[in-house]
């Protein structure tokens, strides 16, 4: 018996656990994918550097948390190499050193379409695809400050979450026809209602009689939780406080051994967190582009202790610019801007509006349009 079914469209995905952001970014459109066009899509995800980049760049994932941990190097490196033409001379000069791996990459993964999530990607792979490629197709994951070398004039498309990522593309020298606001893809859980935050907070054994101030690090419970938390503990706010510590199983049982006058409940690494969003009343968070679009899409206010020097400025700015937060890089701040919340819920509900508005929850669906019109199949009304 013959088998008609079409062959699937094979898509490659680049990304690198440089950070969190690119590695949630890709998963979250292949879920869109696969809910849309499973039958139709076979997809596959390459970590750039660990799989294919030679010593020492193989090494970079393990070394990203170090070297973050230095912000003001960081910062200082990020804005150095930032720019048109210094960009083209970092990929021109390092091209000879990793063409080999490169083309080891194409040749062992023959796609219908590449998409790229990681700036780094851009110039070496398409170099190594030659002429006669796929589509390539740029999605860029940082939220406004976005480096230069995500913008490469070879690729079909360059994605972009912003308006203020869209005019660096244009300065970058891209065709603004190739350029599509798109928003940040969140995976799916982020983007639908996930009941009611009373039923919520009851199911979780939260109190319902008080606001609910949820603070996190991201997955490595990165940044200053500790000194915040107890900030936030001795200051006498009327308030419930939910702390996720992610993988920092360490920091976890040092809250954990310690009394707290008001209800404040610890957490390490959780799935639940559009529960935890959606039924929180504020978040206090570093400004990963990751977080603050989730934090978007369940409407909630964020008020900000710490950026990525260089890579997430422009995060900061953008959401207190938008009215969906405020900068607080010390605990003294977070305290007076979560009491000027709780104080003034008028306040609150105006930064929750403005969060609301710039939600953008079917992001991964869309981009997941855009990428199968790329290899000619129609998309799903």
């Amino acid at each position: 018996m013959s088998n008609n079914l079409p062959e699937r469209q094979k898509i490659l995905f680049l990304f690198s656990d440089t950070g969190g952001g690119h590695r949630s970014a890709a998963e979250a459109i292949i879920e869109a994918l696969e809910n849309n066009y499973g039958n139709e899509v076979a997809v596959k995800m390459v970590d750039i550097f660990h799989e294919y980049a030679p010593p020492p760049l193989h090494r970079l994932p393990a070394l990203y948390p170090k070297v973050v941990r230095v912000p003001q190097a960081w910062g200082l490196g990020y804005r150095l190499s930032n720019g048109h033409r210094r960009a083209r001379l970092i990929t021109s000069s390092v091209w000879p050193y990793v063409r080999s791996s490169a083309r080891q990459l194409v040749l062992q993964n023959p796609s219908d379409l590449v998409v790229s999530v990681h700036p780094l990607a851009n110039a070496p792979v398409l170099s190594a695809l030659g002429k006669n490629r796929p589509p390539f197709v740029t999605v860029v994951t940082d939220l406004v400050t976005t480096h230069a070398l995500w913008y490469h004039r070879r690729a079909d498309l360059c994605l972009v979450p912003t308006q203020p990522a869209f005019e660096r593309a244009i300065q970058s020298g891209l065709d603004p026809e190739k350029v599509i606001i798109a928003g940040l893809p969140v995976a799916e859980r982020f983007s639908r209602p996930a009941g009611d935050p009373i039923e919520l907070r009851q199911n979780l054994g939260w109190p319902v009689d008080r606001p609910v101030i949820l603070l996190v690090g991201g997955g490595d419970g990165m940044g200053p939780l500790k000194r915040t938390a107890c900030a936030i503990a001795e200051s006498g706010v009327e308030a419930s406080l939910v702390v996720v510590t992610g993988r920092n199983q360490r920091l976890k049982a040092s809250l954990e051994a310690m009394e707290w006058p008001q209800p404040t409940f610890i957490y390490g690494f959780v799935r639940e967190m559009p529960q935890f969003m959606l039924a929180a009343d504020i978040l206090v968070t570093k400004a990963g582009p990751g977080t603050i679009s989730e934090a978007f899409n369940s409407g909630l206010p964020l008020v900000l202790y710490s950026r990525l020097p260089g890579q997430e400025d422009g995060n900061v700015y953008y959401v207190v610019s938008e009215g969906a937060g405020v900068w607080a890089p010390t605990p003294d701040l977070i305290v007076s801007a979560i009491k000027n919340w709780i104080d003034n819920p008028e306040k609150r509900k105006q930064a929750t509006a403005a969060s609301q508005r710039l939600a953008r929850p079917h992001a991964a669906t869309e981009i997941a349009k855009i990428l199968m019109n790329q290899i000619g199949i129609k998309a799903r009304q």
